[in-house]
């Protein structure tokens, strides 16, 4: 469901398999492996790239899946199981050891679209695909730390209602407008090679991994408590 190549410092994660990259409870647990994998063996000038193959980034939650249990209620239960399992995702990636890039190579969705912006920075392709939260639209309430990241990491009050509340389809040069994407390129391989090239840029820097982790956490205090984040001491080496 999804595989991590080592290329030099950057790690580069690529959700694989179904091509709408539904966030099932079989990918859901295997990005969970695979960051507390990355969490136990950092080095000074590790990063992670994340992407997707095809043309979605993720297209959120399988409800297809939820479906499938064959009554409302049983739907239900097991979409929150799915929100509830994809909070210690996004808590994985908000305390990695590392920065972390989403190279956005499609539309992503609901949760999708909080999977890509879960990551320090966001590149996205401007020739295909959307980023769009479809809650409002099709009547579903919006879990607590969806809010919270949504809040921590679109800065606009603008943009954050016109996004939530107002359910758009941002593309790529609009979500640059709006300071959810830090840049948009022509296609995916040049979206991919321009997050290639900014692993390698802040790689470089040979940052340490928890310094890093305990700076990221503090800047987003709000959600690190949602996410039950705590800060841990950091003795300094100087």
């Amino acid at each position: 469901m999804c595989s991590l190549e080592k290329r030099g410092n950057l790690w580069v994660l690529t959700l694989t398999g179904d091509n709408q990259h539904r966030l099932s409870p079989t990918l859901i647990h295997s990005l969970l492996s695979t960051l507390s994998q990355l969490a136990s063996q950092p080095t000074p000038g590790s990063v992670l790239l994340t992407t997707a193959s095809g043309r979605i980034f993720s297209s959120g939650f399988d409800l297809g899946w939820a479906r499938a249990a064959g009554s409302e209620s049983g739907a239900m239960d097991r979409l929150l199981s799915m929100v509830d399992s994809l909070k210690p995702v996004v808590a994985a990636l908000m305390s990695l050891p590392m920065p972390t890039i989403a190279a956005v190579n499609g539309h992503a969705s609901a949760a999708g679209f909080l999977l890509a912006i879960s990551h320090d920075y966001v590149l996205m392709r401007s020739d295909y695909g959307v980023l769009y939260m479809p809650e409002v639209n099709i009547g579903l309430p919006l879990p607590d730390y969806f809010a919270t990241m949504m809040r921590a990491k679109i800065r606009s009050p603008m943009a954050l209602r016109d996004v939530v509340l107002g359910g758009v389809k941002v593309t790529a040069a609009e979500a640059v407008k709006m300071g959810i994407v830090d840049s948009a390129h022509d296609s995916v391989e040049s979206t991919v090679e321009a997050a290639m090239r900014l692993g390698e840029e802040v790689g470089g820097r040979k940052w340490v991994g928890e310094a890093y982790a305990e700076i990221r956490k503090s800047l987003y205090p709000e959600a690190c408590l949602v996410l039950g984040l705590p800060h841990k001491a950091i003795v300094s080496k100087i």
